[in-house]
C-alpha cells in the first residue's frame, strides 16, 4: 500500500488515497520516516532486516536447496541467535524455499474420455529400418531450481533420440514440439508409426491431427 501511495500521491494526494485504503495517513508517514532514517524502525524490524541478509546468504551459498531447518542450523553454527520459527517466517516472506526430497512429479495424466488412436505396435518394439517406428515418452529431471520436464522421441531401430524438448511445465505443446523437431531432423519418414502412451499430452487435438499413433 505504501508503494501504491508513492506511485499516485502526486495525482490524488496521500489523504484521499488513504480514505480508500485500509491504512491511516499517520501509518504511511511513519513508514516513510523509517525509510529515510532506518534508526527509527522498531527493534524487531531492524533485527529482521539483518537476519534476512544472513538467511539469503546461507540460502544462496547452498545453491538454493536449503529449507528453513537447514538454514537455521547453519546460522546456529555461525553463532547467530535466532529461533527456527523466525527463520521459517522470514523465508516465507522472502519467498525462499528448499528442494523437497522425495517429491514425485506426475508426467502421465490419463484422460478416459479422450478418443484414442489404435495401437499399431501391440507391444512389439522392433523395427527393420530407421524411421519405421518412433517411441515417445515424457520424464522429469530434478534440478537446483526444481523439476523440469523432458519430452523425447526415440527411433526404435537405432535407439537414438531424434527429437526432444525441455520445459518447466507439463504442457501438451511440449510433446508436440519434440515431435516436430524429430520430423524436421528426419524428413524421410514415410510409413512412420509414432507410438506413445495414453496421457493427455499425447492425445491433444493438435497432436492427433499432426500424426497418427
Amino acid at each position: 500500500m505504501v508503494t501504491f501511495i508513492d506511485e499516485h500521491r502526486e495525482v490524488y494526494g496521500v489523504e484521499p488515497i488513504c480514505k480508500e485504503l485500509p491504512i491511516a495517513p499517520s501509518v504511511y508517514y511513519e513508514r516513510k520516516a523509517c525509510e529515510a532514517d532506518p534508526s527509527k524502525l522498531p527493534k524487531r524490524a531492524v533485527r529482521d532486516a539483518i537476519l534476512r541478509e544472513k538467511i539469503e546468504r546461507v540460502w544462496k551459498e547452498n545453491f538454493g536447496v536449503y529449507g528453513a531447518r537447514k538454514v537455521w542450523r547453519q546460522l546456529v553454527r555461525e553463532d547467530v541467535d535466532v529461533a527456527r520459527c523466525t527463520v521459517e517466517r522470514l523465508m516465507r516472506q522472502m519467498g525462499l524455499r528448499g528442494v523437497v526430497r522425495g517429491r514425485k512429479a506426475k508426467t502421465t495424466i490419463s484422460d478416459e474420455q479422450a478418443e484414442r488412436p489404435l495401437d499399431l505396435v501391440q507391444r512389439k518394439f522392433t523395427a527393420d529400418r530407421p524411421n519405421r517406428l518412433w517411441v515417445a515418452d515424457l520424464t522429469y529431471v530434478a534440478t537446483w531450481r526444481g523439476f523440469v520436464y523432458v519430452a523425447f522421441i526415440t527411433d526404435v531401430f537405432s535407439r537414438k533420440i531424434v527429437g526432444w524438448r525441455v520445459s518447466n511445465s507439463l504442457r501438451s505443446d511440449l510433446a508436440l514440439d519434440a515431435l516436430e523437431q524429430a520430423l524436421h531432423a528426419r524428413p524421410d519418414h514415410d510409413d512412420l508409426i509414432h507410438h506413445s502412451d495414453r496421457g493427455m499430452q499425447y492425445l491433444s487435438h493438435r497432436k492427433t491431427r499432426c500424426c497418427g499413433h
